[in-house]
């Protein structure tokens, strides 16, 4: 797996809430791309102030790191299939979440995401989110790529 994250590489100045590097408050999700290179993966650490009840991770927060994460994986797909040197901006079409149990917050959280569809600007998302080898949530997600005149373009 690359050292360097994608956000760090891509978008040092992002102040997104949940990958944004600059964001002082935000989750600092660092994805990176994995070894087989199909797939982006991340580890991740909650602090207190992230979950709904001690010990369990908010699902609000599990959402954003699906979203997040899954947003990168689609974003370097539509990079790599284009030949492009810079990432489109893209945004969240549709998400939908599976909560299979409670996450736990005391330990590392690892997402892993895909792309298994895409067409032209559009990209099809499957992540997971698991703790400690379990799986405790699923998403599948659908990112668009977006034009000048839309409020992401050239939030990279």
């Amino acid at each position: 797996m690359d050292s360097t994250s994608l956000q760090g590489r891509y978008a040092p100045a992002s102040v997104c809430f949940g990958c944004g590097p600059a964001n002082p408050g935000g989750l600092h999700l660092e994805s990176r791309l994995a070894d087989e290179g199909d797939a982006v993966l991340a580890t991740w650490v909650a602090r207190p102030e992230h979950e709904a009840f001690p010990g369990a991770l908010n699902g609000g927060i599990i959402g954003t790191l699906l979203d997040c994460h899954s947003n990168w994986a689609a974003a370097l797909h539509l990079m790599q299939g284009s030949g492009a040197e810079r990432l489109p901006p893209t945004v969240t079409a549709d998400l939908a979440i599976r909560y299979v149990r409670p996450t736990p917050s005391s330990r590392p959280i690892t997402l892993r995401a895909r792309v298994v569809e895409a067409t032209g600007r559009r990209s099809t998302v499957e992540a997971t989110l698991e703790a400690d080898g379990e799986l405790c949530a699923t998403s599948r997600a659908t990112f668009v790529a977006v034009n000048p005149g839309h409020p992401a373009y050239g939030r990279w």
